[in-house]
């Protein structure tokens, strides 16, 4: 077994890991002791439920509150703060903890995993998410515990606070609220500011990226000191959230008081990024704002982070590649650094994969189900962008369809290029070129 693994890539590694975290938490799941009703879920329901908290997605099948017993529950948060820290951490972390010596390979698996800009340095920086993932978890889980006890009890609530900690700061999505409208997700703690404050904190602290938070650790509010990567995140993220908060102000919610307005706004332009979460119902949305969220799920958090999506770092990549077009520049740049050529066709690449997973998914499902296609899309979306938000019609489509969500899921948590890499661990040796000619395009 260890000669396998030894001859194994880290990109390979990765998505076999987390691809037996799934199937080993499905057969968790399948016990008995699991569901309410003492009898085990089925296979699909499982492995759907399985793949949605170790991808930190979010989407289910089965109402977690009701259908899952508290074993059950502890099973799939568990697997949420696996798949939020990442299956190569965990067990980096362990082998810390038990003292034994950190190979080369180990660390050169951690450092693609968590995208590490060097192998150096990879132990302290592992030592670094741990202490921000508990602290941060805690933190929220004790801002939330009043509220929480003072509705349900305070065995009850110290549970709901500690799940729902761990689900925002892991970008999971995953609640116990329920599936009845009121309850359904957070609606009830609309007007809550304790609650929509502090899961929107560990949506975003999770959704940053562990080598930003140890870039700012490092070197405090001296902003000219941020690495670059640590600059164009923080840039993109504030973009990402102020604009659609503007929007959803102005256009969706225009009914609200004030403050109330601002609040379910602001929510409902960090969670599709990729919490999960939601504090008013989506259905009252007009198609505009859902093409919105769409666009948002697809983004995803940063890379590094304990969120999914294509990163901001692609999109950013993109946008600056477009305008360096436009001006008729040579390279792309950001902050007086050029940005290598790689690094724009990887973002091509990954920015056509998502669009691509996304579309293909959601027009197959849409005819598979005689769906509204924008419906499917937004399912889809939120698969492939590991968000967790719906509109409803998981839990009625069939097997098929809960397939290509499961598939989705994982290609998304997983990343497309990782899955090429672990195909073609090597490049070719062969440096020749073919003949080369102009191509019009545009």
């Amino acid at each position: 077994m260890h000669i396998i693994i030894k001859r194994l890539s880290s990109a390979q590694i990765i998505i076999l890991g987390f691809m037996a975290t799934i199937l080993v938490g499905s057969l968790f799941l399948m016990l008995p002791i699991a569901t309410q009703d003492h009898q085990g879920a089925s296979f699909m329901d499982a492995l759907f439920t399985s793949t949605s908290a170790v991808c930190v997605t979010g989407l289910i099948v089965q109402d977690t509150a009701t259908y899952w017993s508290t074993f059950g529950q502890s099973i799939i948060i568990l697997l949420i703060q696996i798949g939020g820290m990442g299956i190569v951490t965990v067990a980096v972390s362990m082998y810390i903890l038990s003292g034994k010596k950190i190979s080369l390979k180990q660390r050169s698996t951690m450092q693609e995993a968590i995208s590490a800009p060097k192998v150096g340095g990879i132990i302290k920086l592992t030592g670094f998410i741990i202490k921000i993932t508990l602290v941060c978890e805690i933190l929220g889980a004790l801002v939330m515990s009043p509220v929480f006890c003072k509705e349900m009890g305070l065995l009850k609530g110290i549970w709901y606070s500690l799940f729902h900690s761990i689900s925002a700061f892991c970008n999971a999505g995953f609640d116990l609220m329920g599936v009845k409208e009121q309850y359904s997700s957070l609606v009830y703690f609309v007007n809550n500011p304790i609650i929509n404050i502090t899961i929107m904190s560990l949506i975003i602290v999770g959704g940053i990226g562990f080598t930003t938070w140890d870039d700012i650790s490092r070197n405090k509010f001296h902003l000219k000191k941020y690495k670059m990567q640590s600059k164009v995140i923080l840039i993109t993220t504030a973009v990402l959230i102020i604009l659609p908060t503007l929007y959803f102000y102005m256009f969706e919610f225009s009914k609200m008081q004030t403050g109330e307005r601002f609040l379910v706004s602001l929510f409902q332009a960090v969670t599709p990024r990729t919490a999960g979460f939601n504090t008013v119902n989506l259905s009252l949305i007009s198609e505009t704002g859902i093409a919105i969220i769409i666009f948002l799920m697809i983004i995803g958090g940063s890379p590094g982070s304990t969120a999914g999506g294509m990163k901001t770092t692609t999109l950013a990549v993109m946008l600056s590649t477009s305008i360096s077009v436009f001006r008729h520049r040579e390279h792309t740049h950001f902050f007086g650094r050029r940005i290598d050529d790689d690094i724009v066709r990887t973002a091509s690449t990954v920015l056509t994969m998502y669009l691509v997973l996304f579309l293909t998914g959601g027009l197959i499902i849409s005819s598979i189900e005689n769906l509204p296609l924008l419906t499917c899309l937004f399912e889809t979306a939120s698969a492939v962008g590991t968000v967790g938000l719906s509109l409803g019609i998981t839990p009625s489509l069939g097997t098929t369809s809960r397939i290509i969500l499961i598939l989705l899921m994982y290609l998304g948590r997983v990343g497309g290029l990782t899955l090429i890499f672990a195909a073609v661990s090597s490049r070719q040796g062969n440096t020749s070129r073919l003949p080369q000619e102009k191509l019009t395009v545009g």
